[in-house]
């Protein structure tokens, strides 16, 4: 089965109400060969938000997108068919680094109409990686965290979505041989496309939290404080 590692960046919210929309897709295909993961293609597109025209300072501050970038992409229904076609296999398992962007793929997909069978074969590595280091009573490691912790060093920017994606994807290799990809259906997670997953805090490492538009809000915030 072909691995699909995505990520995607959001535009950061600061009212209550709004809803934050995909700007980016960042993803890495992978297959497994002679016991060993294989990086086989990447795949990048910005999306254009419909829900707002301009892309803010703040969603810029905290993901480097700017208005330019996405002034002449695709909306979210024409980006994600270039994804799907992208993907080119009926075999793939779609992996990212916790949830998050998988709950932000099915609301706003059910929100504009847009049809989720591709959304299957869900796997949530970032659950799997934190068990296999060690972290206690399902804590989950961060992304930088991990590949310090293993002298993986990180390649790219963090918060743009192929560099996101990519260094997830040199995690995937490292536990290749460890990690299970999970066969299931978007019906199968009815809850993820009725509620937003909000986790304690508490034990969580610093770029872990950060992956998330509400963290940035928070971060934002206490800048201009």
């Amino acid at each position: 089965m072909i691995a699909i590692i995505y990520d995607l960046e959001m535009t950061v919210t600061r009212r209550k109400g709004q809803i934050s929309e995909i700007i980016e897709i960042g993803a890495v295909k992978l297959t497994h060969s002679e016991g060993k993961a294989v990086i086989l293609d990447t795949f990048q597109t910005f999306v254009k938000p419909t829900l707002t025209s301009r892309i803010t300072g703040d969603t810029t501050s905290f993901t480097g997108i700017s208005q330019q970038d996405i002034i002449h992409a695709d909306e979210l229904p024409a980006a994600l068919e270039r994804f799907v076609a992208w993907i080119d296999t009926e075999e793939y398992a779609l992996c990212s680094w916790g949830r998050d962007d998988k709950v932000q793929f099915t609301k706003e997909c059910r929100l504009k109409k847009i049809p989720l069978r591709w959304l299957k074969n869900y796997t949530d590595v970032q659950q799997q990686i934190s068990t296999m280091m060690g972290r206690p009573n399902k804590q989950q490691i961060g992304l930088k965290t991990a590949l310090e912790e293993l002298n993986l060093p990180f390649v790219g920017s963090h918060h743009r979505a192929l560099d996101d994606a990519y260094n997830t994807a040199l995690l995937y290799i490292h536990f290749a041989d460890k990690i299970s990809l999970h066969q299931n259906r978007t019906t199968d997670h009815a809850a993820y496309e009725s509620e937003i997953y909000y986790k304690d805090t508490s034990n969580d490492d610093e770029d872990s939290l950060a992956n998330s538009p509400f963290a940035a809000l928070q971060r934002l915030k206490n800048d201009t404080e």
